[in-house]
């Protein structure tokens, strides 16, 4: 049954990681009947196991609310959507789909790094913000200084921020009042053209893909032959549907509705987010605008780990691809791991949760190669290359300027790690931008980092430089010129592609001396001597030596001349020679694993 719009509400929560966004949406789902006592469980809209495991919100996940206030009932449209920085790409798409967000900030930690980015995002997308503080039941629980945090960082008015606690349910339905009275309804026509956003799909084995969309104008009705006007394709809808917050089937999705779609698509390439649904009748004539194709930031390589899983891991790819679109993939080949695939993700937290959900979902043992940014090369012939495999960086000689991607890194810190972190950012090539006091004890320092440096372990050494407190956010402004060199490992003067890594030229001895270092402790003794080499072009930086493995080949010689001992060392010698111009080293999957898992500082 089709509900005049007046009567919708579109919102999202948004927040910095922990904040309890997930635990509040269980909160709404619970005190507005959504869900009864008995199926109420921590992170409810959190289906996924990394999920629970982790704690975090991977996933945006939408559902229907029916909230009766003052004898009139309401549809309110709820997206979870997750805090890390890794996931902000989930927030943008969720963000398009709603007219309102609530800005949640816990009341013991006050405004982060990831608040302020969500709340600029969510301003810039035009949307109301009912600020609200979370966690007020706790005894480190600090109201009114968060309020002035929020009124000062974000220009919120402190007087409109709502004190809610998801845990205990307290003001829950002043924060739904909030929600009604200040987010406006849809604007979009019922009599107009279908036109409705895909804001994400999955992949399903009995009934194709699901597309998630929320309905801008128009109806949407099974039975309907609709059209997807990025790949101009058409299909009969067969199935519709609402989250709340499990799976209900309906007839029509009209205005301002958020639900799935059940269309008989059966290729995975059909589907973009961020496409238009239309009619293939009556169709609109103008697209919406859709999103910003998501930039892919680390890269590194996947390889099965038995060769015979190679198509395995291709379907897994296609399939994950379908749920996430944020990461990118293209087929690879390698030396010494064989046939694999380059891909590319949003950040380290969002390569391992791919890796983690290949391998759980399709049941695959995975090797991976250590992680790298994309570089931007100008070649002595004027060509500008975009490089994010080591391997197919060009030979010093070709290269007239090798440039790196920088980002601009806020922080937010208590004000007594200030020193130890420009320390930190310092030894990490930055450049320092200002420092902006929220309060007496808490800063944002802004600085300008490389990627590349920033990706390994900046997140772990923050935290712990901050005891825990520190937060960053981080945008990409483009890329500048480095002095940066390509640094090779080569194994019994053979190069291993799979270990090569782009350096800066001052940092070249240290990691090359640590990468060769592993390598030794590794790779097995063999019959003959092996030498371990780090190279920048044809220049060796960096060395270690394998001895060969040792046969007492005199122990029959007892007594007699001592020629007979030296021939045989001689003959012994002669062997290991010949050995080792056409004997091959034996790399264990194990050694590459080590040594790309401490390509970490």
């Amino acid at each position: 049954m089709a509900i005049d719009p007046k009567f919708i509400r579109n919102f999202s929560i948004i927040a910095h990681i922990d904040h309890g966004k997930s635990t509040l949406a269980d909160q709404l789902l619970l005190q507005s009947g959504a869900i009864s006592q008995r199926e109420f469980r921590e992170q409810l809209l959190d289906d996924m196991d990394l999920e629970r495991e982790r704690g975090i919100t991977i996933k945006a996940r939408a559902v229907a609310i029916n909230y009766l206030l003052d004898g009139q009932t309401y549809e309110l449209n709820l997206i979870d959507t997750p805090g890390h920085v890794d996931f902000h790409y989930e927030v943008s798409r969720s963000l398009a789909a709603c007219e309102g967000a609530i800005l949640l900030v816990d009341s013991t930690q006050g405004v982060q790094a990831q608040t302020v980015a969500n709340a600029y995002a969510a301003i810039g997308a035009d949307l109301t913000i009912v600020p609200a503080l979370n966690k007020i039941d706790m005894q480190a629980s600090r109201p009114e200084e968060v309020k002035d945090e929020i009124e000062q960082t974000l220009g919120l008015d402190r007087h409109e921020v709502l004190a809610v606690s998801g845990k205990t349910g307290q003001g829950v339905p002043e924060l739904f009042k909030a929600i009604i009275d200040r987010i406006p309804a849809p604007a979009g026509k019922v009599d107009a053209p279908l036109r409705a956003l895909i804001f994400d799909s999955k992949f399903d084995d009995y009934q194709g893909v699901v597309v998630y969309c929320r309905v801008v104008d128009g109806t949407l009705r099974t039975g309907q032959k609709i059209r997807l006007m990025a790949g101009d394709t058409e299909h009969e809808v067969t199935g519709l549907g609402r989250f709340r917050p499990h799976a209900v089937a309906c007839d029509e999705l009209s205005v301002g509705q958020v639900g799935y779609v059940i269309a008989n698509i059966k290729l995975l390439s059909e589907v973009r987010i961020g496409d238009t649904i239309t009619t293939a009748i009556r169709p609109a004539t103008d697209a919406l605008p859709g999103y910003q194709e998501p930039r892919q930031v680390v890269y590194c390589g996947l390889f099965p780990a038995t060769h015979n899983q190679f198509d395995d891991l291709r379907t897994a790819l296609q399939k994950l691809s379908l749920n996430d679109a944020s990461f990118t993939f293209e087929p690879e080949t390698s030396d010494a791991l064989g046939f694999g695939f380059r891909c590319g993700f949003l950040g380290m937290l969002h390569m391992e949760i791919v890796q983690q959900r290949l391998e759980r979902e399709s049941n695959l043992a995975l090797v991976q190669t250590a992680p790298n940014v994309t570089y931007e090369i100008l070649t002595r012939q004027g060509e500008v290359l975009h490089v994010s495999n080591p391997t197919r960086i060009p030979e010093p000689g070709d290269i007239e300027e090798f440039r790196e991607p920088i980002a601009k890194v806020q922080f937010i810190i208590p004000a007594d790690a200030i020193g130890q972190l420009m320390q930190l950012c310092t030894d990490r090539r930055g450049i320092y931008l200002k420092t902006e006091y929220i309060t007496p004890t808490r800063v944002i320092l802004a600085y300008e980092l490389p990627l590349a440096e920033m990706i390994y372990d900046l997140y772990d050494k923050l935290k712990s430089t901050t005891r825990g407190y520190g937060t960053m956010d981080y945008d990409l402004i483009g890329y500048r010129a480095a002095d940066l060199v390509r640094l090779d490992v080569l194994v019994a003067g053979d190069k291993v592609d799979a270990l090569s890594v782009v350096v800066h030229r001052d940092q070249a001895y240290r990691r090359g001396l640590r990468l060769v270092k592993k390598l030794k402790a590794e790779i097995d003794k063999h019959q003959f001597e092996i030498a371990i080499q780090a190279a920048i072009g044809s220049k060796i930086v960096a060395r270690e030596t394998i001895s060969a493995m040792r046969k007492n080949v005199t122990a029959k010689c007892y007594g007699g001349d001592i020629t007979r001992k030296r021939k045989l060392l001689e003959k012994q010698k002669e062997g290991k020679k010949r050995m080792k111009q056409v004997g091959n080293v034996e790399i264990s999957q194990d050694a590459f694993l080590s040594v790309l898992d401490s390509s970490e500082e």
